[in-house]
Formats: C-alpha cells, sequence, structure tokens
C-alpha cells in the first residue's frame, strides 16, 4: 500500500527521515551551493572556507576537467581550453552566440544537431557539458558536507530564460546525477530569503544583476504568497560587459590593436575585474599589463573613468525596470523596497543608479552573492518534504504570451505574458475546408500578431478528424507550463476523441536581443499589427467565401440560375478575388459583403430545394411531432 504522506500533518519529519537537500545557484561568473541547517540557511564552503565557486572549467587531454579557482588560475596560459561564461551559451545555437568574455574566441564546431559544442584538448564538449562539471563540484561539496547523498535540489534561473535554456539547465543537472525539485527564478529566490527572513510583505522591486545576465521582477508578498506581479531583463547582460569595457579602455589607453593574442586578452579581462572590484573601496587604482608590444603597460583607471564606461550598460537596465513597472500597473512611488542581488551589485554606481530610479534605498542586508544560493536552499528544503507545515506558496509568470497559428498567418494567443504559473489553457478551434481530416498544430512565441513576427517553438500534426463540413469539427488546443516554465502543447478533437500533444523543448533559445525587441516591436508596431491583423482576417474570410460559392456554383449554379445571374456571380467572385490582393481591408469587408448580398437568392434558392427533396413522398403531418 503506497502511503500518501510522510509526517502527521502539522509536523515535521523526524531527524532520521530528514531529507538532504540544497539550493544551487549557477551563475555566469561564480556559483554557490547552500542548504538548510538546524532551520537556518547556510552557504556551504570548500575545503579552503571558499563560499564562491567560479563557473570556470578547464579541459585537459590527459587528466580530468579542472573547475573552480584553480581553473581560473590558468586562464590566461591557456585561453582556448579555459571555458567561461558558460551560461550565455546555454540554449543557443552557433547563430545566436556572442562571445562577450573580451576578445576570447572560442572554436566552435558545427555538429548534426543545433546544439553548438566547443573545441579544446580534451574533445569537443557542449555548454550542458560544461555547465555539469560546475555542478558535480557543488554536488560533491554539499554531500561532502551535509555527510550523505542529496536527495534533491533546487536550481536558479534568470526569470528571462526560455524554454530552451531552462531544459538545457535540467540536461546540465541530470548528467552532473542531481535530481532537480525545481528550477526557481532567481528574483523570485531572493524574495524567498528576505521574505522569510524580514516578513515583508507588500510590494518589492527585485534588482538581480549577475555576471553575464540581468533580472527585474516586481513582487507582492502577502501571507506567504510570493506573487510576481511581472518580470524583464536581459539574458545576456551583466558584469561580464563591465569588465569587456574596461578592457577595452585599456587596450585603448595602452595603444594595442592586435586582437589574436588571446592570452593577453584574457589577462585584461582579469585585470579590468580586478580594477573594476578595486574601486568599490577606493576612488582610483593603478593597472599593470605585461607583454603589451613586448613592453609593460600602466595606467590609472579612477571611478569617474569607471563611471563613465559603465553608465550606458547600467542605463540598458533601467529600460526593462521601466518595462516592468509599467505592466505591473504601479509607480515607483508604491515600492516598499529594492533587493540588490547578484555580484555586479556590490558596484556602487550600479547601487546609486538604482537609488535614483526607484527612489528609496536597496537592500543588501544579505550578501547579494549569496541571497539567492540561500532562497533557493529554503525553497528546496519545503519540496524535499522536511516543512510539511510551511504555507509559503510561489507565483512566477511566463516572460512571453504563446499561441498557435491560425489560417492568415496569424497568432492567436493562448496564454498571455505574465501570466502566473503553473497554469493551463484550453481554446477550441475549427477546421478550414470540407472534408479535412488532419490539422498542423504551429505553436509560437510573442507579441506581435503575425506569425512571421514571433518566433516559432514547434510544430504538429492531429490525425483523425472524422470528415465533416468546414467548421464543424471542434479540436481542443491545451497548453500548459509547469513550475520550471517548461511548456507541453495537447490538440484533441472532441467528437472523436482523437488527440495528439508535444513537450516543446528546442534545441536553443532566444537571443539576448530578441527578447528586448519582441516586447519593444508589440508596443512600436500595435497599431500597424492591428491593421495587419484585420487585414488577414478578411483575407482568409474572403477565401472561406469564394470557396463555398465556387462549391454552390458548380453544383447547382447551372440548375437554378440564369446564365445572367450566374455571371454576375461570376463578375463578383473576381471582383473579390482581385481587392483581396491589395491591403485595404475594408474594401475587402465591403467585397464580401457585395458578394454576400448577390448570392443570398441564390441561398434561398438551394434552401429551398433542399425542403422540397426531403418532403418529397411525405406529408406535412409526418414531420410535426
Amino acid at each position: 500500500m503506497a502511503l500518501i504522506q510522510i509526517s502527521e500533518p502539522g509536523k515535521s519529519t523526524a531527524p532520521h527521515q530528514h531529507r538532504l537537500a540544497a539550493g544551487i545557484d549557477l551563475g555566469t561568473t561564480n556559483s554557490l551551493v547552500a542548504t538548510i541547517r538546524s532551520g537556518l540557511p547556510v552557504t556551504l564552503q570548500d575545503e579552503n572556507g571558499r563560499y564562491i565557486l567560479p563557473s570556470i572549467v578547464r579541459y585537459q587531454a590527459d587528466g580530468d576537467p579542472v573547475v573552480g579557482e584553480a581553473a581560473k588560475m590558468t586562464a590566461i596560459q591557456d585561453p582556448l581550453n579555459t571555458i567561461s561564461s558558460v551560461k550565455r551559451f546555454m540554449g543557443r545555437g552557433i547563430e545566436d552566440i556572442k562571445v562577450s568574455s573580451g576578445d576570447i574566441n572560442y572554436e566552435f564546431v558545427d555538429t548534426e544537431s543545433s546544439v553548438p559544442r566547443i573545441k579544446t584538448a580534451a574533445g569537443n564538449v557542449s555548454a550542458i557539458e560544461v555547465s555539469s562539471e560546475i555542478l558535480k563540484q557543488l554536488k560533491s561539496r554539499a554531500e561532502h558536507a551535509l555527510g550523505g547523498e542529496l536527495t534533491g535540489v533546487v536550481i536558479t534561473v534568470p526569470a528571462y530564460f526560455d524554454d530552451a535554456q531552462r531544459q538545457a539547465t535540467k540536461d546540465a543537472a541530470k548528467l552532473a546525477g542531481l535530481k532537480v525539485l525545481r528550477l526557481l527564478n532567481e528574483p523570485t529566490a531572493a524574495a524567498v530569503a528576505y521574505g522569510l527572513d524580514q516578513k515583508a510583505e507588500g510590494v518589492h522591486v527585485i534588482y538581480d544583476l549577475g555576471g553575464g545576465t540581468f533580472d527585474v521582477s516586481i513582487l507582492r508578498l502577502n501571507g506567504g504568497i510570493f506573487e510576481v506581479m511581472s518580470t524583464s531583463g536581459n539574458s545576456s547582460l551583466g558584469g561580464d560587459d563591465f569588465d569587456l569595457a574596461i578592457s577595452q579602455w585599456i587596450k585603448q589607453q595602452a595603444g594595442i590593436t592586435d586582437n589574436s593574442d588571446q592570452s593577453l586578452a584574457r589577462q585584461l579581462i582579469h585585470k579590468a575585474c580586478a580594477a573594476k572590484e578595486a574601486l568599490t573601496e577606493s576612488k582610483s587604482v593603478v593597472i599593470d599589463i605585461s607583454e603589451v608590444n613586448g613592453k609593460q603597460w600602466q595606467g590609472t583607471l579612477t571611478r569617474e573613468i569607471l563611471h563613465s564606461l559603465i553608465d550606458p550598460l547600467i542605463q540598458k537596465t533601467m529600460l526593462p525596470c521601466k518595462r516592468a513597472l509599467r505592466d505591473a500597473g504601479i509607480s515607483t512611488g508604491e515600492i516598499e523596497d529594492v533587493v540588490m542581488v547578484g555580484g555586479s551589485t556590490r558596484v556602487p554606481r550600479v547601487r546609486e543608479k538604482v537609488r535614483e530610479f526607484f527612489q528609496c534605498e536597496p537592500l543588501v542586508d544579505i550578501d547579494p552573492e549569496q541571497v539567492v544560493s540561500i532562497g533557493a536552499a529554503i525553497q528546496a528544503d519545503i519540496l524535499a518534504g522536511n516543512k510539511p507545515e510551511d504555507e509559503m506558496l510561489l507565483l512566477d509568470v511566463i516572460p512571453l504570451s504563446l499561441g498557435i497559428e491560425t489560417m492568415g498567418g496569424l497568432a492567436e494567443k493562448i496564454i498571455q505574458r505574465n501570466t502566473t504559473i503553473p497554469v493551463a489553457r484550453a481554446q477550441e478551434f475549427t477546421t478550414f475546408k470540407d472534408g479535412q481530416t488532419a490539422m498542423s498544430v504551429h505553436v509560437v512565441q510573442g507579441e506581435r500578431e503575425l506569425v512571421s513576427d514571433c518566433r516559432s517553438l514547434a510544430k504538429f500534426e492531429l490525425h483523425g478528424i472524422p470528415p465533416m463540413v468546414a467548421g464543424a469539427a471542434r479540436i481542443l488546443v491545451t497548453f500548459q507550463v509547469d513550475a520550471d516554465g517548461l511548456l507541453s502543447v495537447s490538440a484533441k478533437e472532441q467528437t472523436t476523441g482523437a488527440e495528439s500533444s508535444i513537450e516543446v523543448k528546442p534545441s536553443y533559445g532566444l537571443s539576448d536581443s530578441e527578447i528586448e525587441n519582441m516586447l519593444r516591436d508589440s508596443m512600436s508596431y500595435a497599431e500597424a499589427d492591428v491593421a495587419a491583423r484585420n487585414l488577414r482576417e478578411q483575407q482568409v474570410e474572403a477565401e472561406r467565401v469564394i470557396l463555398a460559392l465556387q462549391a454552390a456554383l458548380e453544383v447547382d449554379g447551372q440548375r437554378l440560375l440564369s446564365a445572367d445571374e450566374q455571371q454576375q456571380l461570376q463578375d463578383l467572385l473576381k471582383k473579390l478575388r482581385v481587392t483581396m490582393q491589395g491591403n485595404d481591408h475594408a474594401a475587402i469587408k465591403r467585397a464580401i459583403e457585395e458578394l454576400n448580398q448577390a448570392s443570398t437568392d441564390f441561398a434561398a434558392r438551394r434552401m429551398n430545394d433542399s425542403i422540397r427533396s426531403a418532403m418529397a413522398g411525405h406529408k406535412v403531418d409526418d414531420f410535426s411531432q
């Protein structure tokens, strides 16, 4: 007999039943693992007392991969075999990848699949495999500290990670031998950490600027319910870009024009990062660069220069902030506080600009680099069953609308963006042609009205539709988004029960600019999109009317209409065909109405003829019951 509950309601599990769980912050620059000890969240350290694990993996021809600090130390000497900031590559195709870790260009290898692989001394590796090595180290650290095997983990991801990026993260965890209890959005994890720690309620902003990603989320905390009101961000913007801007300044000052020296490029990135961190406490820092045209170069970077370099990048984070406020329907005056998350929020200039924008003091009570892993650990402890009495509820949202393609290349949205997940939505559709026995379902993502302006996610087919007249079939299309943000779609014919479904797991996802562009374009082209949709709808309706009238004329035209009447309808059909090629939806609508009016008498004659045929040989009394 199966047990339905492992402890009595309202009671914790017994000590010997305590399940070992951990929260993992798989970051672009650094990664961390945390757990719950004696009821308190703690970030776990390695044997040297370091809680941060640099997200860097070095591959060797004759040995196991080196991960973390040791890999970071050899990055300058072996840049092409030392992979950093791999999170930027997760779930992306070769054409989407823009390597922004300085001027270091890894050698990508084309494969039969769309998943890119990086050439190393140990063979070709994917971003998923690189990430799995980082996760293996964190798993080992957690199991060593806890003294046993992990029951499961919660891994955090940027709120703006799409389906492909989330699935890639899950695949990396599976490869590392980890059971993923849930993928948790990083801003939500931060809210968990602060909300449970301070019992904070009201509207809060989570400003998360990491090494390679930026997220902003607006959450309402009330009675243990964490509701994400809106989210926005950029999946390819972070501290790495600060380092790149500084390294470009160093190159300019030192007169470096050669971009082929990968060791020098890595050295510049490291020096830039160190200078950025030093300017947190100091007003200026001296930078030494070796082997510049065979010489040593030395220069001074001041806070003022740093601000001029990074201000445009910080400003790029403010655009998603404005969008999130607008989507949530609130003003800055309604915000209780701003939680700072991510190592890049240590930069004083970032905190200054955030303070100016939101008009309130940013919260930095918890280490910005640890807060996400702490929130993940709290959630992992709950999901593992160690806190059955906990009533905390997490309500995340999807970042972009989901729907299907309908006739005329129109995008019919089934789940709107910023809808709370997990969620299921269903909508009925029908057939376009008589006798149609199959239907193609094209799943799309985006805010525009036309499929051509949205992103294609997947396609599948539904077969087994019984032959019926156009519009008679009832096909129920259901969209389901789980707590991890992963999508599944099914289509079911209501009469026969014929069903087909698909899990949307694309091999690569949106580029960093595509996400921003989708939302920006949806607003910029709103009026044009409405006009385009109206045009397509009238064109589809015109095509339907033409097909139906042609079929009727072929069957009954000569029998029920005079030659003049037939000619009149044919002339109007020709006129409609010409009009529907144009761009005036109102003109198409008028042509449809004109044709419908002219064919009304023909339709009436066909109906009367059908009734006479049905009643032939019968009395009226036979039909009255």
